[in-house]
């Protein structure tokens, strides 16, 4: 393991945000991690993975720890369902391809969402109807201070949307360092509930489909809506779409009859956070190299040398136009450093 300083993190998260970390080391197996732990015991840490869920703006001043461990397995299986354990630092869309080839079910809404599998309990992450609490059996992780090796289960994780004890209670505790996921072998529970994946399957005339048709669906869907971080720095969504009381709800109804919303529960309402932001004007507009992205108003995007502090802002713009608008707060999803 080789400890670099200086180093640049411009290709380590994929808004393409130029900072240096003041020390940076690459991690391989769990025993490394564990040394550097020990080793580094009264330095400051940051633990980096894919690099997807986050905005940098500042050098980190501190020892930058990627998390690279790699590998997949079948762990236990029967007739119907499979356990599959996946290392933290394998891809995320990479991983969800490999169920796919395998016919192992859901995981296949959640193709080509950005970044790597140690994030996805963190965030809770979900798309077209499915979130990671649906298939999560544990994951193992090890504590920062100690290195103790603890494993967390469902239960355990306290998921909400987009939120897991990872973000609250035990915060900055512990490092993800592999994951398992229940998966199904048959009688697969295709989830085509969203209208974008109906309207994408009958394009292309597909009235029973199957894992691989559902994939391909969402991310045909994404392609044309979210940008390739490669090409055009972004982290996907930058808001998390609002959840509002019903009560709260109806009265911001009667001024703007024409909102978009969907029902969660009996007392709580999600409004899509994109819609609010293109009402409010934001679509597509571009404040230097930071900008909004064209086809969809959640994504904040670095069209070359943005700063972090500009992207920042202009999220921070979206948010006060939005509240002075609808009178909807809108939080960020992303993680800003």
């Amino acid at each position: 393991m080789e400890i670099q300083s200086n180093f640049s993190l411009k290709n380590y998260n994929t808004f393409g945000i130029e900072a240096s970390a003041k020390q940076f080391v690459a991690v391989h197996s769990v025993a490394e991690l564990k040394t550097i732990l020990e080793e580094h015991k009264n330095e400051k840490k940051f633990i980096l993975g894919g690099g997807s869920n986050m905005l940098l703006t500042k050098d980190i001043d501190a020892l930058v720890i990627h998390i690279d461990l790699k590998g997949k397995k079948i762990i236990r299986e029967d007739d119907d369902s499979v356990w599959v354990e996946s290392q933290a630092g394998e891809t995320w869309h990479d991983f969800v391809l490999w169920t796919i080839d395998n016919n192992f079910g859901g995981l296949e809404n959640m193709s080509l969402i950005p970044g790597n599998v140690g994030t996805t309990p963190v965030q809770n992450i979900g798309a077209y109807g499915t979130e990671i609490k649906d298939t999560f059996i544990s994951c193992e992780a090890i504590n920062i201070e100690s290195q103790e090796m603890k494993t967390f289960t469902n239960t355990e994780c306290n998921f909400g949307y987009r939120e897991s004890i990872f973000k609250n209670e035990i915060k900055d505790q512990y490092i993800i360092t592999s994951v398992i996921y229940k998966l199904t072998k048959r009688n697969h529970k295709i989830n085509t509930s969203y209208g974008d994946i109906i309207a994408e399957l009958a394009k292309n005339n597909i009235a029973n489909p199957t894992l691989k048709d559902v994939s391909n669906a969402v991310i045909a869907i994404r392609q044309s809506k979210l940008p390739d971080p490669k090409e055009l720095g972004n982290s996907g969504s930058f808001f998390k779409n609002p959840i509002l009381l019903k009560s709260d709800f109806d009265k911001i109804h009667q001024k703007f009859p024409e909102m978009k919303y969907y029902e969660v529960s009996e007392t709580e309402v999600k409004v899509p956070a994109g819609w609010l932001i293109e009402q409010a004007g934001f679509k597509g507009k571009r404040f230097g190299d930071a900008g909004v992205h064209k086809n969809q108003a959640l994504v904040l995007v670095n069209y070359g040398n943005a700063t972090g502090q500009e992207i920042l802002a202009v999220s921070r713009d979206v948010q006060k136009t939005v509240f002075e608008t609808f009178g909807i707060h809108i939080e960020a999803e992303v993680n800003v450093i």
